[in-house]
């Protein structure tokens, strides 16, 4: 997918911060949908977020909606095919992003994995985030429901979003094209917006480049919360050179994790970087699923990729990223919020427990990670597919046919 993608202008943001608000903003774009749903997610849970999206999904293609939906076949590798088979047989277009046999009961298909969130209403208005479809995205209702971000967005970028997701069908051959839509207004607000992809031919290193062009170029802070954080060796020391030279710089991870292990990680590169006047949180209210970050007073990313070599090495992400000094208050105050009310600081005397035993740990960890992607080159490696499924009522059409053809 060569798409190079630049700053657009005249682009209106909106922050939605957990599941109620993006759930709620996605959802209202469906019903008022006239000629296209493009969606593409990590999970799809048959719960109740998962049977909302199936009711909104079943309403607009009752009103012959054009209805794309892609999903990886690791993260949505558990909906069940009742689920599916109600989808297509409504006509919605149902893709799965490289399907694989289980072995032995255990999943294969563990990396490059489709991780974005993406969903395009009428070319019009789109969504980008790191908010999967499922009820573990509320955390106003679940202990462990997730702390996760997303961006409404309108205007210009629109365009670039709707390829971006277009392209994926195409490369696959889900579809030839997209039709043109006709937005319904023409939105003249005032932020600057740019689309990063990572993938694994001609975007591989978008999205970390943009953050490093931010940090080195900081002059007073860079704040950043990511759930999974385990920075490249580039990302590592421009952090630490932005502290040396005086910029703020404040990380918030996660200090109730859903996986510990990403944790463990984490934690092993907290004194190396406190040494450097790094100050980190652990959000500890609820799993910290959000991948945000601003710098200065204008620029801001809101979106897939976690800072993490899964992530900025392997997946397929997107990420938003925005110059407009209101997004960016609109954040810092957020964040600033959690960092009083919901945190807690990380102390050299902290993050020195355990450090005779833990540093040897950071040095194997650190280099085994990092050169994990590269590693995992050397394997065998296949050409990733994408199936659509087919009504179930087209299938028995199709195997009678074969039937009479013999």
């Amino acid at each position: 997918m060569l798409v190079n993608f630049q700053w657009t202008e005249s682009n209106e943001t909106e922050l939605l911060i957990n599941g109620n608000e993006y759930f709620s903003r996605v959802f209202e774009a469906i019903r008022a949908a006239r000629e296209e749903i493009l969606i593409e997610t990590f999970i799809i849970f048959n719960d109740e977020v998962g049977q909302q999206l199936k009711e909104v999904l079943f309403d607009a293609a009752a009103r012959q909606v054009r209805i794309h939906v892609t999903v990886d076949g690791y993260g949505t590798a558990a909906l069940d095919n009742d689920y599916m088979t109600a989808l297509t047989n409504a006509g919605i277009r149902l893709h799965i992003y490289d399907p694989k046999p289980r072995l032995f009961g255990m999943r294969t298909n563990l990396f490059r994995r489709l991780h974005r969130k993406i969903v395009v209403v009428d070319g019009d208005v789109a969504f980008i985030g790191g908010i999967n479809f499922g009820a573990d995205h509320l955390p106003d209702k679940y202990v462990m429901g997730k702390q996760d971000y997303a961006l409404r967005v309108r205007g210009t970028i629109v365009n670039d979003i709707r390829e971006a997701a277009g392209a994926l069908l195409i490369e696959h051959q889900a579809v030839q094209e997209l039709p043109p839509t006709q937005p319904s207004s023409s939105p003249t607000g005032g932020a600057a917006v740019r689309l990063a992809v990572r993938d694994n031919t001609f975007h591989r290193n978008d999205i970390e480049k943009l953050y490093l062009e931010a940090i080195h170029a900081a002059r007073s802070r860079v704040v950043i919360a990511n759930a999974y954080f385990f920075p490249s060796y580039r990302l590592f020391h421009e952090l630490r050179n932005a502290a040396r030279r005086g910029v703020s710089v404040t990380l918030i991870l996660q200090g109730r994790p859903d996986l510990p292990w990403a944790r463990m990680f984490s934690s092993s590169l907290y004194s190396y970087m406190l040494q450097d006047g790094i100050s980190i949180f652990e959000y500890t209210e609820h799993p910290l699923h959000g991948k945000i970050a601003i710098v200065d007073e204008e620029w801001s990313t809101v979106g897939s990729s976690n800072l993490d070599p899964i992530s900025l090495s392997l997946n397929l992400e997107a990420n938003l990223f925005v110059r407009d000094s209101r997004l960016n208050q609109r954040i810092n105050e957020h964040l600033s919020m959690l960092i009083d009310t919901s945190c807690q600081m990380i102390t050299a005397q902290a993050a020195a427990k355990g450090r005779w035993w833990r540093a040897p740990l950071m040095f194997v960890s650190f280099h085994a990670l990092r050169h994990f992607p590269k590693h995992m080159g050397w394997l065998p490696a296949h050409a990733a597919r994408m199936e659509t499924l087919t009504p179930r009522s087209q299938k028995a059409d199709a195997q009678r046919s074969e039937q009479n053809a013999d």
